[in-house]
């Protein structure tokens, strides 16, 4: 933790934190998320209810922490999804080379002419939204760039002396790749996962705001401010609370992220 910058230990407890409120929310959360009481509809925070309810009377602390839940859980399985793709297509293309190389390439690159978002959300208009489809759109959108990392760094180290011997004593292809290069490049994928878990988060809140992503009653922070859109001007915490739930994680993450690529680039060190 010496050799960690401030920024850096803000962002690991940001994301400890946001992690240990999804892992307990059964057990901090005082009222069931999904419980109406229009008696105490739209009450602002008080003892009773600290972040106030929704416009059903709903806890907004328990949706919220429920909420936490399931947009963690988008961002990590999207993310695995992405780097499991990206790990296969990248250490293939880097260890074999010649057009093994240029066809994966080159698939990467029409990849990459797509808009993103605009793809994901054509895919969900013939799918239908869900949190799965989301978890898995979000993946299979988003694995271009840990392909090209990965990439990269198969390039390098497949010249290693330690790959030559393996060589030497027999070893499989797959042996090589997937007990020598790949082991040995994840520093930078471990760096680009770690971003790609605020970017996923973003991605299922932009789309559940939309109404493409979590359906209701399920809570996520996305389809919380798409509640709040009717009641903005007389219930300011339904939209303060989730907004400001997103930008620290987000930036939490990002810091988190910042700080382990200057972890594992040293030139960046001070």
């Amino acid at each position: 933790m010496r050799n960690l910058n401030k920024l850096t230990v803000f962002g690991i407890i940001v994301v400890a934190i946001m992690a240990a409120a999804a892992l307990f929310a059964p057990l901090i959360s005082e009222y069931d998320p999904g419980e109406i009481d229009l008696q105490n509809a739209l009450m602002p925070p008080s003892p009773e209810h600290i972040m106030g309810t929704d416009s059903l009377g709903r806890d907004l602390f328990s949706r919220m922490a429920f909420g936490a839940r399931i947009s963690l859980s988008v961002g990590f399985v999207a993310v695995g999804i992405s780097v499991i793709a990206g790990v296969i297509f990248g250490s293939v293309a880097g260890y074999y080379g010649g057009w093994v190389d240029s066809a994966i390439s080159r698939f990467i690159d029409i990849m990459l002419c797509f808009p993103t978002f605009f793809l994901i959300l054509a895919t969900i208009a013939v799918l239908g939204p869900g949190i799965w489809n989301i978890m898995v759109i979000i993946g299979l959108t988003g694995w271009m760039g840990v392909a090209r990392l990965i990439r990269a760094e198969i390039l390098s180290l497949k010249e290693r002396e330690f790959v030559e011997a393996a060589r030497a004593v027999g070893a499989s292809d797959f042996r090589i790749i997937t007990r020598h290069l790949i082991p040995n490049g994840l520093g930078p994928v471990l760096v680009s996962a770690t971003l790609g878990v605020a970017g996923a988060i973003l991605t299922e809140s932009g789309l559940s705001f939309l109404g493409l992503g979590v359906q209701p009653p399920v809570p996520s922070w996305g389809n919380i401010l798409t509640e709040a859109k009717s009641t903005l001007g007389i219930a300011w915490w339904i939209t303060v609370f989730p907004g400001l739930a997103i930008l620290i994680t987000v930036l939490g993450y990002n810091l988190l992220g910042e700080g382990l690529r200057e972890h594992f680039n040293p030139h960046r060190r001070q």
